[in-house]
């Protein structure tokens, strides 16, 4: 084994876990996460030489966020969907777990925008940070962290779905 696949396998096994939690946070689906997951790493294996070392974990992210961002494209792209009325929302009862309704939640954000919530809140990056995990301005990831947390706000029906989102575990 050379030193380069001794150091991608050392990444892989300290992060591993926390990119899983970003991928699937980043799509909802246990089973899709560990297929962004996948080919995130795929990716970063075949340009391991090609990566600064010290921001590796932000290339991973980068990678997954743009992969779930495509697939979700790509979905709609190739699904046609009847138009109908939706459903009336029903009331949660009290006993409701948080967190399957901030994940429903999260599903019905746009893709930019969950990836905005999911980098800011639960991964922690700063607002600069976000922007070049990815590939866009400051004031962008603003915007979208914005009309995410006010859709957010609508669907769950919380005036501080900041603290929300920081409190749960998923």
């Amino acid at each position: 084994m050379s030193r380069a696949d001794h150091d991608f396998g050392d990444f892989v096994a300290a992060r591993a876990t926390s990119l899983l939690r970003v991928a699937y946070l980043a799509c909802g689906d246990r089973a899709e996460a560990e297929d962004l997951l996948q080919s995130a790493l795929e990716r970063t294996y075949r340009n391991w030489e090609r990566v600064r070392h010290d921001t590796v974990e932000a290339y991973v992210r980068r990678t997954i966020v743009n992969t779930a961002i495509s697939r979700a494209r790509r979905r709609a792209i190739l699904r046609i969907v009847p138009a109908r009325a939706l459903p009336e929302r029903p009331t949660r009862p009290a006993d409701v777990d948080l967190r399957h309704v901030l994940m429903d939640a999260l599903r019905g954000l746009p893709p930019r925008q969950r990836a905005v919530v999911v980098l800011r809140y639960w991964e922690d990056l700063t607002e600069a940070q976000t922007a070049e995990a990815l590939g866009c301005a400051v004031g962008t990831v603003k915007s979208q962290a914005s009309k995410a947390l006010a859709k957010l706000r609508t669907a769950l029906g919380e005036t501080s779905v900041e603290g929300v989102i920081g409190n749960a575990r998923i």
